[in-house]
């Protein structure tokens, strides 16, 4: 996936939202940059804290869909923010579908800070609810990271 370099931060995170629906992973991972970081602050222990690399991002998102059957980021809730820094957004949105292994709603909202850099993410922070690593069929990353 070939991500143009004049595309707009908020354009190019759209367009990995539209990947993450239609569950193309290696679309999706292919929006980033080779040495892009994806952070995730409130990691609760067991679950990883920095992804350093595309490699250790695709590695982390194959599973995704096997997990986690997303179906919108509703537009009413997607709030994209620009900042003083042109490469960077800050994003509020919420991210509904189902948990595959159950099949139990899934409904989580999130605050991402992301930078890009010649149309492509170069870091994530991904401010997410830990607590709902607690539910059932949530733990596509495994703990040993």
């Amino acid at each position: 996936m070939s991500a143009p370099e004049s595309v707009s931060p908020a354009e190019l995170y759209r367009r990995s939202l539209s990947l993450l629906l239609a569950k193309d992973i290696p679309g999706w991972v292919g929006l980033w940059a080779e040495e892009g970081v994806m952070e995730f602050p409130f990691a609760p222990p067991g679950r990883p804290a920095r992804l350093e690399g595309r490699e250790a991002i695709a590695d982390y998102m194959r599973p995704y869909p096997d997990h986690i059957d997303l179906h919108d980021f509703p537009e009413a809730d997607l709030r994209i923010h620009e900042t003083a820094e042109p490469r960077t957004v800050v994003v509020e949105m919420r991210g509904v579908g189902r948990l595959v292994q159950t099949g139990r709603p899934f409904d989580m909202r999130y605050v991402a800070v992301v930078t890009t850099e010649n149309g492509r993410f170069t870091s994530y922070r991904d401010y997410w609810n830990p607590l709902a690593a607690l539910e059932p069929g949530t733990d596509f990353a495994g703990s040993s990271r």
